[in-house]
């Protein structure tokens, strides 16, 4: 059932960039692996060098799963807010186009599921 206001909407957004200090919010998710059902949000400065978000992010967040050891990275497909993706792991999430609340997600081809078993 759908609901409809009769007043407008006036609370202030919490997840508003000027509410992280400095950070902005990136949505990680890995494709193809439901141990993980879901992007993950961290709050990361928008001057992190791509390759430090893959080795220091990415790293800590999914290294639980068996098969993380065993990614190729230079294999990786990379999406940004939805659209094909091609980092440049040396330049600021800012100069690669990643902004508050964008949703970043990998493909790790030959990795599908936990031994690749896709569920």
């Amino acid at each position: 059932m759908a609901v409809v206001s009769i007043s407008p909407y006036k609370l202030p957004a919490k997840d508003a960039l000027e509410n992280f200090h400095g950070n902005q919010l990136v949505y990680l998710h890995w494709e193809d692996h439901l141990m993980f059902c879901a992007p993950v949000a961290f709050p990361l400065p928008s001057g992190m060098v791509f390759d430090d978000l893959v080795q220091n992010v990415l790293g800590p967040a999914y290294q639980q799963h068996p098969d993380f050891s065993n990614i190729t990275w230079s294999d990786v497909k990379w999406t940004l807010d939805g659209k094909p993706f091609d980092p440049d792991p040396q330049a600021s999430l800012a100069d690669n186009g990643v902004g508050h609340k964008s949703l970043l997600s990998f493909v790790t081809p030959g990795l599908q599921g936990i031994g690749n078993k896709h569920f």
